[in-house]
């Protein structure tokens, strides 16, 4: 099993080309060629401020990364440095809910439960900092692995990007204390 650790700054080059494995083999079957271009330039990418806050995990199989993903206690629900367009203010976790963030997996690795090993370390660290709700933008490949981890669709959004172009994802929530608030209490 590929080891999990937290990204450094120094992995970013590496979390961009899993990224453009991850978006052009995985989102093929649900999305076009043009609407996976636009995505990448516009949308997915590394969010250098998670890495920054301690909160971006990757794994690593003796050589290239093979999965990625983390929380966020800051506002922004999904993109990358390429989507930003100032400061990223911090939640309060007793109004609002953690941001589960940029979830990819390299095709090879697919579904041998990388994205739910990093979601559990996720979920695990964002309770420990005191927020009890989770909120994601998923793509469409990406709804049902969150599906099974207990998400919920709360709606369906379509992300038009400056080139005209609309990529369809689905905003999804979870509370944490249905799943780890009797662990974690005892």
């Amino acid at each position: 099993m590929p080891d999990l650790r937290l990204a450094t700054l120094d992995d970013v080059p590496a979390i961009r080309a899993l990224i453009d494995a991850s978006v052009r083999t995985l989102s093929a079957s649900h999305y076009s060629k043009e609407q996976i271009a636009s995505s990448l330039r516009w949308v997915f990418g590394a969010d250098t401020q998670l890495i920054i806050d301690g909160t971006y995990y990757v794994m690593d199989a003796d050589g290239p990364l093979v999965a990625a993903g983390g929380w966020s206690r800051r506002a922004t629900l999904y993109g990358g440095d390429q989507l930003k367009t100032g400061v990223d203010p911090l939640l309060d976790p007793d109004r609002e809910a953690a941001r589960i963030r940029a979830f990819f997996v390299h095709p090879a690795w697919a579904r041998r439960g990388l994205a739910r090993r990093i979601y559990e370390a996720c979920a695990a660290a964002a309770l420990s900092a005191g927020f009890t709700q989770l909120e994601l933008v998923s793509t469409l490949p990406g709804e049902p692995l969150y599906r099974a981890l207990g998400f919920s669709p709360v709606e369906e959004l379509v992300h038009e990007m400056p080139d005209g172009v609309g990529l369809p994802v689905v905003r999804m929530r979870k509370t944490l204390k249905s799943e780890y608030g009797k662990r974690n209490a005892e």
